[in-house]
């Protein structure tokens, strides 16, 4: 297939120089460097990048789909390690029947194109601020100023009512600077309030902020908040040389949950596993929801064998429970997850950790469900 530069075509070359795929038109291996041998951190890193253009090419050519920005960034996303339940998603499609197809995929990039709203969210939050502030000065500083004129221009005004010869000129003169008294003053009270609003807005924005990083039903951090948390402490951590480890959990048989006691019942049960694991969580332990019934864990000081004991005993806990449904007195029987732990220094950035311990927790499914699995070593 030959691809020619036009202006239709040209943002998928574009994003195909920028994933390492676009090849020369004389020699098409022109201009790609061989893979590393693997010496030192910065070969392995150009050893990774290698790889991950190698399975996008494959996954590409193998399942006969469109070389598109979407298809490849939908790619680029699940191998990468950027968003584990896709790449779940594209794994278990690719074992079914149906295969992958091109319209299951346009679907899929339907589905995952919710991220790009909190971007538009950071974008408008940021600007809605900006102007506040903005307002808020200029709110503050009219009022000083028509203070300070109200001010001067009472005091003119007793100066005028004291002259006694200054005759009918004069009195017109402090009956108009009486009016222009008035009118700052209201103009003063307008300002006073326009500036508690303001303080009110910001109050409003900032609570907006608070709820766009909860999540609704468990109340715990969505994914975009664990995310945000996940690169401060990765920092923070490095710089003490504290050990940082990451896991992923996940409700065992959840459809099975929903489809015998309803929607409703399976998101009492979604609560629950969130309590469970709220309650393990500290200073140096956090939990949030990733999506569906799913959930991310960040372990502070913590190795990876010390974090899925600690994740462990919890499960165990909830095991030996048995939920009933109070809205119908059935139970649930057994609720178990499953887990997978990794270290974040092992894997060079967080993406690749976040990716080892959900295919841990793909194998702990694979090996019975109701278990806790290591990430294997880099």
């Amino acid at each position: 297939m030959t691809t020619k530069a036009t202006p239709s075509n040209e943002p998928v070359g574009r994003l195909l120089d920028w994933l390492g795929l676009r090849q020369g038109r004389n020699n098409p291996a022109a201009g790609r460097p061989a893979p590393p041998d693997g010496g030192g951190t910065r070969d392995l890193a150009q050893l990774a990048r290698h790889q991950l253009i190698g399975t996008i090419m494959a996954f590409l050519v193998d399942n006969d789909l469109d070389v598109s920005p979407a298809n490849l960034l939908l790619a680029h996303g699940a191998f990468s390690g950027m968003n584990p339940p896709l790449a779940r998603q594209i794994t278990a499609r690719s074992q079914s029947p149906e295969g992958i197809t091109q319209q299951w995929l346009n679907e899929l990039s339907e589905q995952n194109s919710a991220p790009a709203d909190h971007a538009d969210l950071d974008r408008l939050m940021t600007r809605l601020e900006t102007n506040l502030e903005s307002f808020h000065a200029h709110a503050k500083e009219a009022r000083s100023v028509t203070s300070d004129y109200g001010t001067e221009l009472e005091q003119h005004v007793d100066d005028l009512e004291q002259l006694q010869k200054t005759g009918r000129i004069v009195s017109s003169l402090a009956d108009l600077a009486k009016v222009m008294l008035e009118r700052t003053r209201k103009a003063e009270d307008h300002m006073r309030k326009s500036e508690d609003e303001a303080k009110a807005l910001r109050r409003s924005l900032e609570r907006a902020k608070r709820d766009a990083e909860l999540d609704f039903l468990t109340g715990l951090p969505n994914r975009r908040a664990f995310e945000i948390l996940l690169e401060r402490h990765y920092k923070e951590a490095r710089a003490a040389c504290e050990p940082l480890s990451v896991a992923f959990c996940d409700i065992d048989e959840f459809k099975k949950v929903n489809d015998l006691h309803g929607h409703e019942a399976g998101d009492r049960v979604i609560k629950a596993i969130a309590d469970t694991l709220a309650r393990i969580s500290d200073d140096r332990c956090h939990v949030a929801r990733h999506g569906g019934e799913e959930f991310v864990m960040l372990f502070r000081g913590l190795t990876p064998t010390q974090a899925a004991q600690r994740l462990d005993e919890a499960r165990e806990g909830l095991a030996e429970r048995r939920l009933i449904n109070r809205k119908t007195d059935e139970p649930f029987g057994q609720i178990t997850f499953s887990g997978g732990v990794a270290d974040v220094f092992g894997y060079g950035e967080t993406r690749g950790a976040l990716k080892a311990a959900d295919d841990a927790l793909y194998r702990a499914k694979a090996g019975g469900r109701n278990r806790i699995e290591l990430a294997e070593p880099n």
